[in-house]
């Protein structure tokens, strides 16, 4: 049996000049799509706050762009703390309401169960946060701050808070009580439509 080579056309010149219109015509084809199609560096995004991005936004979006953007910037002022944002807002939650489940814990946080396991686990082995059991019902464990916990959660409160003022920057009071009424509202709203 004979093996076919592949590399080089095996018909004679003249058999294949009737053929070679028709992958010219596919090339051609394929260089006008290209040409069709705006080449990836063509058209940028705006940056934040312009177009789609800015005021002409969908809500949800620009929510959600102000949401990524805050977290970035709590994740740098956090850093050399050990402190991810996550942490914090656990630690923040345990302050605001001792005694909290794990369970608890994750509902007000908004995090995940596995997410807050894995970051109770962290802060108590840090010393951060102490475990007792319910008084009631014994084989649920409460979680409080320990006091090197408030000493952390203290320093990470003061880099937050200088977050926060960058946010609040040129709102006066009742612009600042508006915002806090509406995303309040929409936390609310969409929890009970869930």
């Amino acid at each position: 049996m004979r093996k076919r080579d592949n590399r080089t056309n095996s018909r004679s010149p003249e058999k294949s000049a009737g053929r070679g219109k028709l992958p010219l015509r596919k090339s051609r084809r394929r260089e006008k799509a290209a040409a069709a199609v705006p080449s990836p560096h063509a058209a940028r995004p705006p940056p934040p706050g312009a177009g789609k991005r800015g005021a002409e936004g969908h809500i949800a979006y620009l929510l959600r762009q102000a949401q990524a953007a805050t977290r970035l910037t709590l994740e740098r002022q956090l850093a050399d703390l050990g402190v991810t944002p996550p942490q914090f807002a656990v630690l923040t939650m345990l302050n605001a309401y001792p005694g909290l489940s794990g369970a608890d814990v994750a509902r007000v946080a908004l995090l995940t169960p596995q997410t807050v396991g894995v970051i109770i686990g962290n802060l108590e082995r840090d010393g951060a946060i102490r475990k007792t059991p319910h008084p009631v019902h014994k084989r649920v464990l409460q979680w409080t701050l320990t006091r090197r916990g408030l000493g952390l959660l203290d320093k990470c409160r003061r880099r937050v808070g200088t977050v926060e003022r960058r946010l609040l920057a040129g709102l006066g009071a009742k612009a600042e009580l508006t915002i806090r009424r509406w995303l309040s509202r929409i936390a609310l709203d969409l929890h009970e439509s869930d």
